[in-house]
């Protein structure tokens, strides 16, 4: 087992999240997974973001323990789906999560997207929280006004908001709001979920040529140096090895400034205000 990359983030409360990890959306297949799990574990990964409807909370228990790590040496995020927000609905909904992961307590849990049930879910998470099941809890894909919405309930503030970030759509707005109020930015799509041109950029070309690295690895380093968590997803072996040879240098102010430039304002996944998008997800499939 290779040595953990061990460079970290506190939250608030004083847990510490590695500031990259391993994101298993749209990961399907068992034993493609399983394989990525375990050789990401090898490489020194910590950190692994999987969710209730990804449908890969078992394989993720299988890799880890195929891996032969121990629980408390791992860092596990999984999130409450859309039809399962409420009060009752997320407490069940958590159960079945950490039954699947083979644990009996999560390292952070979200709630996915924001819901007309989102109060009434925090509220859920609030309390497994404060019995000692989660150490740490945050929202997924919350704009300012979600935020502010819990603020103005007197709810506790979560202590991540994991939203899509990447060079095209920094959020910098919400970015400077969530620094200002000590939440977290985690950022998921880093690298354009492979629906953008990023990858082949000018300018993220000639910043990797200087320092010997590739376009993915200057934009994860981005990241990193706007005091994000990142967790890039990948099943394959060298891009997973290749997303986490980032600790070894870091981007001038200017560098990051001519990152800055390639913002368009692009969304790969959906717009959290999309009412009739969140509406559909409420369905329970039969």
């Amino acid at each position: 087992m290779g040595e953990p990359l061990v460079e970290s983030i506190e939250l608030y409360n004083g847990v510490k999240i590695p500031k990259l990890g391993l994101g298993l959306f749209l990961m399907k297949d068992e034993a493609e997974l399983v394989n990525a799990v375990k050789y990401a574990v090898e490489v020194g990964y910590r950190h692994f973001d999987t969710a209730k409807i990804y449908g890969n909370e078992a394989y993720l228990a299988r890799g880890l323990k195929e891996a032969g790590i121990k629980r408390e040496d791992v860092f596990i995020t999984s999130k409450v789906w859309n039809y399962d927000e409420g009060y009752e609905p997320t407490k069940a909904a958590f159960q079945e999560s950490l039954n699947l992961l083979e644990t009996d307590y999560l390292d952070l849990y979200l709630i996915h997207w924001a819901t007309p049930k989102y109060v009434e879910t925090w509220k859920a998470i609030v309390e497994l929280y404060e019995e000692g099941k989660i150490k740490a809890i945050g929202v997924s894909n919350f704009q300012i006004h979600h935020l502010e919405e819990l603020k103005n309930q007197g709810l506790m503030q979560p202590m991540i908001n994991q939203i899509e970030t990447h060079p095209e759509l920094p959020q910098n707005e919400l970015h400077e709001y969530m620094k200002e109020n000590g939440i977290i930015h985690e950022a998921w799509g880093p690298l354009g979920q492979g629906k953008s041109e990023l990858l082949n950029h000018p300018i993220l070309t000639e910043i990797g040529k200087k320092y010997f690295k590739t376009p993915a690895q200057v934009i994860i380093r981005w990241h990193l140096d706007r005091g994000e968590v990142v967790i890039p997803k990948s099943t394959h072996e060298n891009r997973i090895l290749e997303n986490s040879n980032v600790f070894d240098f870091s981007l001038t102010k200017e560098e990051i400034q001519q990152i800055d430039t390639l913002e368009t304002g692009t969304r790969y996944g959906s717009d959290p205000d999309n009412q009739e998008r969140i509406q559909q997800t409420l369905i329970r499939p039969v």
